[in-house]
């Protein structure tokens, strides 16, 4: 039986990754002074420049989820197309689409008794999510059964590392991650956090930085100490229209290890509306994600 595997926007997959291996997305939301726009829209190009531009400014930028009547419409195409369905999806630790999969999910195998849909809880984010969808893209493509691959997805999610820093201490601290305090004792002594999300699949401050720098340094550190099998590695590294920064931890990454490839792309806007311009941020498969 055929199968599709379907993710959301906030995995960051690039156009070329999602095409290559037939990915499906539905895409989030994200709203700039009350207009809606959404993260990803097949064929099309959006300027993140212009989005980063404008968060620099301090428009009000705000993120929805996706609703399950949204998910439903979406899953419907395929069941009635004879797929079975995979899908993917946003860590459930920092937003609830997720189980607006779930939910959509248990009604349409009522009315489809005869497809199979499975939803896994990714407890990642961004580039990390991303990732744990192209393995599985990998396994399906090597001949794996939809069981098979989901059952893989559920026990290699923690392997899925996230490492990232940011530079702008106020779209954290708006977003409720940091106090307002702290961001601005950060911003007075150029303490830049280094965080990564946890198993529980939520964003943590693991240590802090002296300077942009140092934080840099900090990411490639901890790929160094648990990263796993280098040389079959896809590592992505994103950031919040920092491009040059981005190529220079590129450079780190490829002068410590032989990896398989290394990819540098934008950050989604809905993750970017929360971490903030100049975000940088490092995503492999490792040990462990601490």
């Amino acid at each position: 039986m055929s199968y599709v595997i379907i993710t959301d926007s906030c995995a960051n997959l690039t156009d070329e990754m999602i095409e290559k291996n037939n990915i499906s997305i539905i895409p989030l939301s994200f709203h700039v002074n009350g207009e809606e726009y959404k993260s990803y829209e097949k064929g099309k190009k959006s300027d993140l420049k212009k989005f980063y531009n404008m968060m620099r400014q301090k428009e009000s930028i705000t993120t929805s989820l996706v609703s399950p009547d949204q998910f439903t419409q979406f899953f419907t195409e395929y069941l009635e197309a004879g797929q079975d369905i995979l899908y993917i999806g946003f860590s459930s630790g920092l937003s609830g689409t997720y189980q607006s999969s779930v939910i959509a999910a248990e009604e349409l195998k009522e009315k489809y008794p005869d497809r199979k849909i499975i939803t896994v809880d990714s407890l990642c984010a961004s580039a990390g999510q991303g990732l744990l969808v192209y393995h599985v893209c990998m396994l399906k493509e090597a001949g794996k059964s939809l069981e098979e691959v989901g059952d893989w997805a559920m026990e290699n999610r923690f392997r899925s590392c996230h490492w990232f820093t940011c530079d702008d201490l106020f779209f954290l601290k708006r977003g409720g991650r940091i106090s307002a305090s702290s961001a601005v004792l950060g911003s007075l002594l150029q303490v830049k956090p280094v965080m990564h999300v946890t198993d529980e699949g939520k964003l943590a401050v693991f240590s802090k930085a002296r300077g942009r720098k140092q934080a840099m340094q900090s990411l490639v550190k901890h790929m160094e100490e648990t990263v796993e099998n280098p040389e079959e590695q896809v590592v992505i590294i994103a950031h919040g229209d920092c491009e040059d920064e981005a190529l220079a931890i590129k450079k780190m990454v490829e002068e410590k290890f032989t990896v398989k490839e290394v990819i540098v792309t934008y950050l989604d806007p809905v993750i970017g509306a929360h971490a903030g311009p100049g975000t940088l941020a490092l995503f492999y498969m490792g040990t462990n994600r601490a």
